[in-house]
């Protein structure tokens, strides 16, 4: 690979990191783009996957995966996540000769149905909110090895009589080595702004994000084991901070228990990796599980041990036609569950042509 493409490429990515700047949890909008949109990327943890593999929505969190393979693909996801809350997607990706290979998407989400009342509580009727997402994603192999990617999108939001416009840009680059079966992505997340916020003149970031993931299948078994970081544009992953409600207090003198320095700082540096395997027993069927940190510290019962930042699910291939289930554990109770179905027209096309033709061979033997 030339020097020159080497430049182009971190230019690339690099030209759209804003500056670093810290952010407190609950101030941003549009929080829904976080959401996992396929099965198998919620059973790894729901960040980054590096990783080339038959999953169309690939196109939704890295960009620079997209190539011919995905040709003619199409895939949607129903996810039942909290409450009355759900949420779907659905995505086709097509490839053309000159121009790279293109995916389209679409994400719904709805919140369900409200009361709306007056600051008496008066009941004056009901409303309903929703969160929706056109995506346009385009990927471009550069060499054997490298490849990048860039997906823009329009949102939407309204909740009862608020409403929002907003425009994002991910940007994504990877490495790949097809010999060790080893992938290295870097990808600039959710870059943009809003167009029309909820309230004249009040524009709320988006959730930025710069993440890395690395992913490797082992020579002599069949598994791969996935690491990701995200939130790499700032260091403090802790939601509440120095105010955190749940810190211990002292029984003799009430004053608080804070965590040592060394503590504090492998929490936190922890906080920014997601882990996960993919167990391979057979060439139809893929097993994954992933522990979310992160997720788990911001979830977590103190008083109860609970799976909240685990994650696991399964995707079975069959005939051209994939199929995915999995769940992630976010608190006790609180276990959305993800159903991924996905298919290649053109494979489909060509085996039920070959179904037609056997069956005329042994027609006329």
């Amino acid at each position: 690979m030339s020097l020159r493409t080497i430049i182009f490429f971190i230019g690339l990515v690099l030209g759209v990191i804003p500056p670093a700047v810290s952010q407190v949890g609950g101030n941003q909008t549009y929080n829904f783009l976080k959401f996992s949109n396929s099965s198998r990327q919620a059973a790894l943890g729901g960040n980054l996957i590096s990783v080339h593999h038959a999953d169309p929505f690939i196109a939704l969190y890295n960009p620079s995966m997209l190539s011919p393979d995905f040709h003619t693909s199409l895939a949607a996801n129903f996810t039942d996540y909290f409450s009355n809350a759900g949420y779907g997607s659905f995505v086709y990706a097509h490839h053309f000769k000159k121009a790279g290979s293109f995916a389209f998407s679409l994400q719904t989400v709805g919140y369900g149905s409200f009361t709306q009342t007056d600051e008496s509580g008066n009941t004056l009727g009901s409303f309903t909110a929703g969160d929706y997402a056109l995506t346009t994603a385009w990927g471009r192999q550069l060499d054997s090895n490298f490849s990048i990617g860039a997906a823009l999108k329009l949102i939407y939001s309204g909740y009862e009589s608020y409403n929002s416009f907003g425009l994002a840009v991910d940007v994504a680059g990877t490495y790949y080595h097809p010999d060790k079966q080893i992938s290295l992505t870097l990808l600039v997340r959710n870059a943009g702004s809003q167009l029309k916020p909820y309230i004249t003149g009040r524009f709320e970031p988006l959730p930025f994000d710069i993440q890395l993931a690395f992913s490797q299948r082992l020579a002599h078994l069949p598994v791969r084991y996935h690491i990701s970081l995200h939130s790499l544009y700032k260091w403090n992953m802790a939601y509440v901070g120095e105010k955190d409600p749940l810190l211990e207090k002292d029984g003799m003198t009430g004053a608080y228990k804070y965590p040592s320095d060394a503590s504090r700082f492998f929490d936190n540096f922890f906080r920014h990796f997601v882990f996960g395997v993919e167990i391979i027993p057979i060439k139809y069927l893929s097993l994954q599980l992933a522990y979310n940190h992160n997720r788990h510290q911001e979830m977590k019962i103190p008083q109860k041990r609970t799976l909240a930042g685990f994650s696991y699910g399964f995707t079975v291939n069959i005939s051209s036609i994939q199929i995915g289930f999995s769940r992630a554990h976010f608190a006790a109770g609180a276990t959305p569950n993800y159903f991924t179905f996905a298919a290649n027209i053109d494979e489909l096309s060509q085996l039920t042509k070959q179904r037609k033709t056997k069956k005329l061979q042994r027609l006329h033997e």
